[in-house]
């Protein structure tokens, strides 16, 4: 991106963080639900086929509503490369996530995908070069051990992970992959370097669901019809996954534009909070003294990585 435009929306990334956390709960309770009647691989692709309308609108809106239409003069092969390698690893997160919140053993299985952030913090040191400070691997390691608190019952605190289970393979494959998705799109950003953020990310998230609607959706043409009929009768609850996936997207790959992609991810820890108070709020669940800790670690780690940036 632009320096100038870096400038204008530098103070922005945080504010989007927020909001794609927020959206991303809202998303994967409407997606979770789909699970038990679509299927795991179908309800993944219900994410990205449902959400095109909302990242093409968000293309015509940048294009037409300001006075002089934008331009992009950096579409590259990397670009596209980046993409789609982000594509890829996101489709095959997303299902890894649900996946694991099929087994028993669910609180494993989140807390081993919340190890995201370091692995994000890897990757992008290894193929962004962006090495991250003392400070910031400090408060990726605090939240990471907030989510692990939040995550056990109080009874499996002190007790050995069962890294054989499925559970915890589909969890640590998770973050292993959103780690890897997450690199590709911030390298997208880096290579396109459009003139404003909000721009690169609409262009992103809306080629990267092109890609991955008629990758699974050639799938599915292939191996079995009748779940694109499923899909289609489905389309209330699948309009508001789609939706509000697509609306995370766009303010993720919007601050991947504006700020390292270890950070995004590490403030984008808030949205396990988000999750617990739409939790406790619904099914009026009180907070036990592990989870207590837990959310005050992982904020403890959140306001660590914002002030030292």
């Amino acid at each position: 991106m632009a320096d100038g435009a870096g400038m204008e929306w530098g103070g922005w990334w945080m504010g989007l963080v927020v909001f794609a956390a927020i959206a991303q709960t809202a998303r994967n309770a409407a997606q979770r639900s789909l699970t038990r009647d679509l299927g795991t691989w179908a309800a993944t692709l219900v994410r990205f086929l449902y959400g095109l309308p909302l990242a093409g609108l968000a293309l015509v809106l940048l294009y037409t509503l300001p006075a002089k239409a934008p331009e992009i003069a950096h579409w590259t092969g990397a670009y596209f490369g980046w993409l789609a390698l982000g594509a890829f690893f996101q489709i095959a997160a997303t299902g890894a996530l649900l996946l694991a919140m099929q087994q028993r053993n669910f609180a494993v299985a989140v807390t081993l995908s919340k190890t995201e952030v370091l692995q994000v913090a890897l990757f992008g040191a290894v193929f962004l070069g962006e090495l991250p400070t003392y400070w910031a691997l400090a408060a990726m390691a605090i939240a990471t051990i907030g989510v692990a608190l939040l995550s056990l019952p109080p009874r499996q605190i002190g007790a050995k992970l069962d890294w054989r289970s499925k559970a915890a393979m589909y969890g640590l494959i998770c973050g292993a992959c959103f780690a890897i998705a997450t690199v590709g799109f911030r390298g997208a950003a880096l290579a396109l370097n459009a003139p404003s953020a909000l721009l690169s990310g609409a262009w992103g998230v809306f080629i990267a669901q092109c890609m991955q609607t008629l990758a699974m959706g050639a799938w599915f043409l292939w191996r079995d019809r009748s779940v694109l009929l499923r899909i289609a009768k489905a389309w209330r609850v699948s309009l508001l996954a789609g939706c509000m996936g697509s609306a995370a997207s766009l303010a993720w790959f919007s601050a991947y534009a504006l700020q390292s992609a270890a950070s995004v991810r590490t403030l984008g820890m808030v949205e396990v909070v988000f999750s617990y108070l739409v939790s406790r709020r619904v099914l009026k669940e009180q907070l036990r003294r592990n989870e207590k800790w837990g959310i005050a670690l992982m904020l403890v780690g959140i306001v660590v990585i914002c002030t030292q940036l």
